[in-house]
């Protein structure tokens, strides 16, 4: 079994540390809380002091996963395995980055002989149980050399049928795994994933916000409905062409409030879908959807919808994001 460093233990370091222990694998973790490196250890991995011992407690090649904020927590930890990591070592960011500072990062680290993969990472607090779908970037060789690791903590195919006249194709894809392409490929591909879950969701908020209002006293009443927003989501679930996920969240978090009364309505964002606008401005390609998505979440800032407090819900249900204060 493979051996992995794992730098940040938050809501999903951790649950991927503890992830690839069940499967086997030895893990050497960090993070900057002691609490969190000892909850982790007693669930089987080596707890180190700092960063350098991570890599001290790593037999070569070694392999380290960053999964801290995009920004300087990451820079700085990337940084700093340029300097620890030895050449054929393999230093990855599984956090949300922007997918230019991949290109450099890989950069600046090929001289040194490490190398760097970009990994976005989706399947939130969830991924323990669930796995994690993985889009990954950089060179074929250290991807190939960390196959069992991803085998590891994406979902596998589970009970999803297979798509037809895919022969041929790499069978990774159908177990929750994928080399996107080169350095900045991984994170290209997971920032257009959570801009168009942006879009689902606004979508999903705009209708349960249309059928809560349809009850309006600004309506004549004869044209008053009123309908049980727990029970049309768990409806839309069975058999629906809207089923998915995110409306699984939804119907659970109204099943257990229908006023959804724990929420404020006010959504952040946390970078990818205003990468996403941005690439869709430098690229010329028209995104109206996942830009008035994004523009959704700026204004639930300042007026509270119960639309905003759907989103909330489900941001809360797939990712332990909680709303800022």
């Amino acid at each position: 079994m493979a051996a992995l460093g794992i730098i940040g233990l938050g809501r999903m370091g951790a649950n991927i540390a503890r992830r690839l222990l069940r499967a086997g694998h030895d893990c050497v973790v960090w993070d900057r809380d002691p609490a969190a490196v000892a909850s982790v250890a007693a669930d089987g991995a080596t707890g180190a002091a700092d960063l350098a011992g991570v890599v001290a407690g790593l037999d070569g090649p070694r392999a380290v996963w960053v999964m801290l904020p995009h920004g300087a927590p990451t820079e700085d930890a990337i940084a700093a395995l340029g300097d620890l990591l030895a050449p054929g070592d393999v230093a990855i960011d599984g956090g949300n980055t922007f997918w230019k500072d991949d290109v450099r990062r890989a950069a600046a680290l090929k001289p040194k002989g490490i190398h760097y993969l970009d990994i976005g990472t989706s399947g939130g607090v969830w991924g323990l149980e669930r796995g994690y779908c993985l889009m990954i970037g950089g060179e074929a060789d250290p991807v190939a050399r960390l196959a069992p690791i991803f085998d590891a903590l994406a979902p596998g195919r589970g009970s999803i049928p297979a798509t037809p006249r895919r022969e041929g194709r790499s069978p990774n894809v159908e177990q929750g795994w994928l080399h996107c392409g080169t350095h900045g490929a991984g994170h290209l591909v997971k920032m257009v994933h959570n801009g168009v879950e942006y879009g689902m969701m606004q979508a999903l908020a705009e209708g349960l916000d249309l059928l809560r209002a349809a009850d309006s006293p600004a309506l004549p009443e004869d044209h008053r409905i009123t309908v049980d927003l727990a029970d049309v989501t768990e409806v839309w679930r069975r058999g629906s062409v809207i089923t998915s996920w995110l409306l699984d969240l939804t119907a659970s978090a109204l099943a257990q409030d229908p006023a959804l009364s724990r929420y404020t309505g006010t959504v952040g964002d946390s970078g990818e879908g205003r990468w996403t606008v941005q690439q869709a401005v430098e690229t010329a390609v028209p995104a109206p959807v996942l830009t008035a998505a994004l523009y959704a979440r700026f204004a639930s800032r300042d007026e509270t919808r119960f639309g905003a407090k759907a989103l909330s819900a489900m941001r809360a249900g797939f990712g332990g994001h909680l709303e800022p204060k």
